[in-house]
């Protein structure tokens, strides 16, 4: 089955950082956007950045935006998120997820993603 697959996750405390990668094997990442999302248990996944198929255009929730910094390595097939600053709500499983390259949904829309990993958890505590 073709997916994504996420690594990095783990436990920090709060203020602390961590980086995430997204990365897949038999799945070409480079010629589409690619979006990271979040859940947190009993919660909605939602988006948290989203990164154009160049790199040239990047976006981020207001919850994370000046904390956290996406970017992209074509020809690596990855894609990464660093996270600073970490708060206890940022703990959550991440997802990364690959962009269909068709469609008008928001880029924060999970129906706007084709194929998903299987998420990396993320705890921030004391």
């Amino acid at each position: 089955q073709l997916q994504l697959v996420e690594s990095g996750g783990g436990l920090v405390q709060p203020g602390g950082s961590l980086s995430l990668s997204c990365a897949a094997s038999d799945l070409t990442l480079a010629n589409y956007a690619i979006g990271w999302f979040r859940q947190a248990p009993g919660k909605e996944r939602e988006g948290v950045s989203w990164i154009s198929w160049s790199g040239g255009r990047v976006d981020y929730a207001a919850s994370v935006k000046g904390r956290f910094t996406i970017s992209r390595d074509n020809a690596k097939n990855t894609v990464y998120l660093q996270m600073k600053r970490l708060k206890p709500e940022d703990t959550a499983v991440y997802y990364c997820a690959r962009d269909r390259g068709y469609g008008n949904h928001d880029i924060f829309d999970v129906l706007r993603y084709g194929y998903w990993g299987q998420g990396t958890q993320v705890t921030v505590s004391a």
